[in-house]
């Protein structure tokens, strides 16, 4: 359908499935977008013949991230569950997900991407967590990036809030190729490397490779979206630095 936040189809035999983002040019992490990833997820997850999924998007960016309205006080917590339950969907699903990224990928839209398994973008991507601008934090990238990139790496980008060029994000690890096409080199990597493997031992492989990380990633999930909906939110500065974005106005923070 033209109006869905995501076109999903299968290929190659019905050993890839493809997901789309389809909200160009922002392709906005929002609660339509993130049901549409979930049902999608679950309708394919037993899906036999699959050997891969490939994400990627419509337009020059992946994803600018999350909805800013969407992490106001009174909605925030629906956002958070289901944006949650997504990222722990990819990580059980049975078969390696495979992203494609060209420019922007910020917020919500990297802590969907880093769910994956191997990150491919453009030469001109941009990614980072910028939450930390609008003084609130980044739940789901608190538990995958240190997971990907290491603890100091983790940190400086969940601090910082600064966005890496794409040779930078190559080389702390955050991205494991860069090419003019990213869909196009995820392509080839599935047919060089995943399509003519055995779908039922690939299921078993990925449960091996993936078992503590999991368990790591889903403790520390329920931790971080308690810490942010329970303590975080209730402040008078994570209040003001969303409502200051979105009045385009400076924030203006308490002393103390």
């Amino acid at each position: 359908m033209a109006d869905s936040p995501l076109r999903v189809w299968l290929e190659h035999d019905d050993k890839l499935l493809r997901l789309h983002l389809n909200r160009p040019k922002a392709n906005i992490v929002d609660a339509e977008m993130i049901g549409a990833l979930q049902q999608a997820f679950d309708r394919y997850s037993e899906q036999h013949s699959l050997r891969a999924v490939l994400l990627d998007a419509e337009g020059p960016h992946f994803s600018f991230g999350a909805s800013v309205e969407e992490h106001m006080p009174e909605s925030c917590a629906v956002m958070l569950r289901s944006l949650h339950r997504l990222v722990e969907t990819m990580l059980e699903f049975p078969v390696p997900i495979l992203v494609a990224i060209d420019g922007q990928c910020l917020g919500g839209g990297l802590e969907v991407a880093a769910a994956g398994s191997r990150l491919f973008a453009s030469n001109d991507a941009k990614l980072g967590q910028p939450e930390i601008k609008l003084a609130v934090f980044a739940p789901a990238a608190s538990c995958l990036l240190p997971e990907r990139i290491g603890a100091a790496a983790a940190e400086d980008l969940l601090y910082s809030g600064r966005v890496l060029a794409a040779a930078e994000a190559l080389a702390v690890g955050l991205v494991d190729q860069l090419h003019e096409d990213p869909t196009a080199a995820a392509l080839t990597y599935f047919k060089k490397h995943l399509a003519a493997v055995s779908a039922s031992s690939l299921r078993f492989a990925v449960r091996a490779v993936r078992s503590d990380r999991l368990v790591r990633i889903k403790s520390k999930l329920a931790f971080v979206e308690s810490l942010y909906l329970d303590e975080l939110m209730s402040t008078h500065d994570a209040v003001e630095g969303l409502t200051a974005f979105l009045e385009k106005r400076p924030a203006k923070w308490e002393e103390s």
